[in-house]
């Protein structure tokens, strides 16, 4: 079995907070996250696959169409956009890494399985030291 990755990024804003609460309870619970102004990260996404090399091309996938994949579904979808309210794939979820990872994975899994491998991991780098891996349920 052989593991490939492959790193795209996008710039978005958004705002951590549930609308029924408070201000000062989404600020208890989310902190300065829940701005009402919004706010943004340059995210990192690291998408792994995983499946064995075809024989005749060596490549367990073509990473000009793994870039194709992500680039269409989710960075022109995403970049530079609020992600409670402009992305299709984030509607009706609180924007945190943790649901952005799981996001991406259930947009892209099924463009994945169709070029015969399979997703291993969603990594979304939301700060230097922040970062979520999601392997799928």
């Amino acid at each position: 079995m052989v593991f490939l990755t492959r790193r795209e990024r996008f710039n978005a804003a958004h705002r951590l907070f549930k609308p029924e609460w408070t201000d000062t309870k989404n600020f208890e619970v989310f902190g300065k996250c829940s701005n009402p102004n919004w706010h943004g990260h340059n995210y990192e996404l690291f998408i792994t696959i995983k499946g064995e090399p075809n024989l005749e091309t060596g490549f367990v996938i073509n990473l000009k169409q793994l870039s194709r994949i992500v680039r269409n579904r989710i960075i022109e979808q995403a970049d530079h956009k609020n992600l409670n309210l402009e992305v299709p794939f984030m509607k009706g979820k609180i924007p945190t890494s943790e649901n952005i990872a799981i996001a991406v994975w259930d947009e892209i899994e099924e463009d994945i399985v169709n070029l015969n491998c399979k997703l291993h991991c969603v990594k979304v780098v939301e700060t230097e030291n922040n970062s979520v891996e999601y392997y799928g349920n």
